[in-house]
């Protein structure tokens, strides 16, 4: 197992509780220490990865031990001033989807979150692999991004924008409090 300088507890927590801890312990840390992140919930592994790409940090890889996910992140220099990407509330979104059938909408949830239940006609990609697959989007389109509480989304949007997209907006909460149509 890989050496740690701390160790978070995030185990039996859900998106977003994974990323909102350590994001908050990374603050505590100095350049260069590394932070494992110990968890249970199988979509951290994606989330951790692009949340460090996204604000500066190195990701160093992931060890399982039975039903734990031993995360190691070192904390990189001084975080990027990132501007977020635009977001729009839920009540505001369900309403645009009411009454506009042709949406580009981007779901980043994982498999088994999408499996569950999402909107109708949306493109799915899960946040782990938005940089591989943005080319299956038009840069040129305005897509609404959404994921379960709006990090993972904003996450998207970032790494979006450094692709060249320019008409992305986020939907605040997310699917955690949708009441609209479902598949």
């Amino acid at each position: 197992m890989m050496q740690a300088n701390f160790i978070l507890d995030a185990k039996g927590l859900a998106c977003p509780m994974p990323i909102v801890k350590t994001k908050k312990k990374m603050n505590e840390l100095e350049a260069g220490q590394v932070l494992e992140i110990q968890a249970t919930d199988k979509g951290s592994t994606a989330d951790l990865q692009a949340w460090a790409k996204s604000t500066g940090h190195e990701y160093l890889g992931t060890e399982a031990a039975g039903d734990v996910l031993h995360h190691f992140l070192r904390k990189g220099g001084a975080e990027e001033n990132v501007t977020p990407i635009p977001e729009i509330s839920l009540e505001e979104f369900a309403k645009k989807v009411e009454n506009d059938k042709h949406l580009h909408i981007l779901d980043v949830r994982e498999v088994e979150e999408y499996d569950k239940a999402h909107i109708p006609g949306v493109v799915h990609i899960p946040l782990g692999e938005v940089e591989k697959r943005f080319n299956e989007l038009n840069k040129e389109d305005e897509i609404y991004i959404i994921c379960h509480s709006g990090r993972r989304s904003e996450m998207a949007g970032q790494t979006m924008k450094k692709q060249g997209f320019k008409h992305l907006i986020n939907v605040v909460p997310g699917m955690r409090d949708w009441t609209g149509k479902v598949e």
